[in-house]
């Protein structure tokens, strides 16, 4: 396995997906700069990571123009339809977690693309989705992780999605030519008409068309009324950088608190991989999550104290409540972990930080009619109890796990990192940031180290911390006798998410690193 990182003097590209990074260095190649190649990273990531993220899910950008000098959020997530109700699934507990009564918030991304596009991009639209387009059409290789998602979640998919993702009725192998007709037919569509066939135009009609025969809850007036949002983006000073994150509905705020917990920490003093290190992490994270499982949701329907979470007195408080040899016993909903996260840095300073998905693997399991979309699921996290904080109501945006990060030194991008995971993506962040400021780690070493998750996944009881076995044996005893409930995982285990890395250093070199656990490439010169 590779140590080293992917270093460039000018430009870098990382994604979870080697085709999806060549797309992007193409896009560079030709003249594009930052926002055009991220834009073809994350449509070609549509297109050959199709489990993970595609036209029917979501995405959030964290963006730094150079010419403007600031780091702007861009928030590409959808609201639910206007006749989503609760009383729509009465008496039923919860939404369903798959099919077309999942998928009941309006698609993102393709929004985010030409928000993106048309703000900071040098090219056009149907230039940047070419790369994309092209693997649609002519078929690309089925990625391992493909294959290994379609053996997992084959039997979510509705009949029309098996046609698609198991033809004949089988897995397709990894390696083998996958290509996807329909999908290709919308992308061009999407090239030639922007946003506007997306949301209202032939796409939207398609869609629309399909939920109503096929009793779904989303209309034309949902598509037409969608818009993502430019944001300020939220942050927190921290050894010397302001890091960077999505406000909400994005979960983001809970890594910026875990960074003023540790703050209040010496962590030059603890040793990397230790039982200290580990546990301080841990600890740290679960009174972030339990303060955001308390308050997030769609600001607009409820106000969000960011204020009081974001400051360093209260999180001076939350330091001072944590035993650094016992485990809180605390808890936390289980959340989605499928995703794409991918950055993209050019050679006149611009950057991008992005992240998408379709919520579980493949989303609601449902292509809508005959546009070859996966429709994604993010909705059914939606709570049916109505003095839940994030209740279902009409035309509202649900609690994101989506949160693409940016770290800033002397007010420019130092540090560009995310991962999939869900509930992980706090905790990865966490590793990747610390490991990188405080322990000298280049990106391809931060992202290599062995990772924990903690918290409860579907289907389980308990409130598990998986780590990977490659942790000390010495320091995974210590973490079970601190009262840590330790499950160990493989050496690269898939359920840490797919983590990637960009750290521009003092002379202005690019460093990239992708996760081994997944199908990327850095690609940088």
């Amino acid at each position: 396995m590779t140590i080293g990182p992917v270093i460039g003097t000018k430009t870098m590209v990382v994604s979870p997906h080697y085709l999806a990074s060549a797309a992007g260095a193409r896009i560079l190649q030709r003249g594009g700069n930052a926002f055009d190649a991220a834009v073809a990273v994350s449509a070609t990531l549509a297109v050959v990571y199709p489990h993970m993220t595609g036209l029917g899910g979501d995405a959030y950008w964290l963006t730094y123009s150079a010419g403007e000098g600031r780091v702007r959020a861009y928030n590409g997530s959808g609201r639910s339809g206007y006749g989503v109700r609760r009383d729509c699934y009465a008496g039923e507990s919860s939404i369903p977690r798959r099919g077309v009564r999942s998928a009941i918030t309006v698609p993102g991304m393709a929004d985010s693309w030409e928000a993106v596009q048309r703000q900071y991009g040098r090219l056009t639209l149907a230039e940047v989705l070419e790369p994309g387009i092209g693997y649609a059409t002519d078929g690309f290789p089925l990625s391992p992780d493909q294959h290994g998602n379609s053996i997992l979640a084959g039997a979510a998919l509705s009949p029309g999605a098996a046609a698609v993702y198991l033809p004949g009725g089988k897995v397709p192998r990894a390696g083998g030519k996958f290509v996807q007709k329909q999908l290709a037919r919308t992308l061009r569509t999407l090239a030639a008409g922007g946003r506007d066939a997306f949301y209202k135009g032939v796409i939207a009609e398609e869609i629309s068309k399909d939920m109503l025969a096929s009793g779904g809850y989303l209309t034309r007036d949902d598509f037409a009324d969608h818009q993502g949002n430019w944001v300020e983006p939220i942050s927190t000073d921290y050894h010397g950088h302001q890091v960077y994150q999505v406000p909400p509905n994005s979960q983001g705020f809970t890594a910026l608190m875990a960074l003023n917990i540790l703050e209040r920490f010496n962590l030059a003093e603890i040793e990397h991989g230790s039982f200290e290190y580990y546990h301080l992490l841990v600890e740290a994270l679960k009174l972030s999550f339990r303060d955001r499982d308390q308050v997030l949701t769609d600001p607009e329907f409820s106000s969000i104290p960011l204020e009081r979470l974001l400051d360093k007195q209260y999180a001076m408080e939350l330091a001072d409540s944590i035993s650094l040899r016992r485990a809180a016993a605390l808890g936390s909903e289980p959340v989605g972990r499928d995703t794409a996260y991918a950055a993209v840095v050019d050679g006149e300073g611009n950057a991008v930080s992005f992240i998408q998905s379709l919520y579980f693997e493949f989303g609601s399991g449902r292509v809508a009619g005959d546009t070859g979309i996966l429709l994604q699921n993010r909705g059914s996290f939606f709570s049916l109890d109505p003095s839940h904080i994030n209740t279902l109501e009409p035309h509202k945006r649900t609690f994101h796990t989506l949160m693409p990060a940016m770290a800033c030194q002397a007010g420019k991008p130092a540090i560009l990192y995310g991962t999939q995971g869900g509930e992980g993506q706090p905790q990865t962040q966490s590793l990747l940031l610390t490991r990188m400021l405080h322990y000298g780690m280049n990106p391809q070493e931060a992202v290599n180290a062995p990772r924990f998750v903690w918290g409860r996944t579907w289907g389980e009881p308990t409130q598990e911390l998986k780590v990977e076995k490659r942790v000390a044996p010495q320091v995974l005893e210590e973490l079970a006798g601190a009262g840590h409930l330790v499950r160990q995982a493989a050496d690269y285990d898939g359920i840490m998410g797919h983590a990637h890395a960009i750290a521009i250093d003092g002379n202005g070199f690019r460093s990239g690193g992708t996760d081994p656990r997944c199908d990327g490439a850095a690609i940088g010169w």
